[in-house]
């Protein structure tokens, strides 16, 4: 499994994040992008394994979609 390849319960999260910023998310229980935009950017950027690039990943990926970061913050 290299970095971009996502775990198995991943959800569609994007690979790109890579794969601490993915543990975190999946351990949080944040396991689709959907869930995670639920939560403020700034409580998602607490976990640790998530930085400032997953963040930017994240945000690009959701504009992608169509869809709108719904947490303050």
């Amino acid at each position: 499994m290299t970095e971009t390849t996502p775990a198995p319960d991943a959800g569609d999260l994007p690979a790109a994040i890579g794969r601490p910023a993915t543990r975190a998310l999946t351990q949080a229980g944040l396991t689709s992008l959907a869930l995670v935009l639920q939560r403020p950017r700034s409580e998602i950027a607490r976990l640790h394994g998530v930085g400032p690039r997953a963040i930017r990943l994240l945000e690009e990926e959701a504009v992608a979609r169509g869809l709108v970061w719904g947490g303050p913050g």
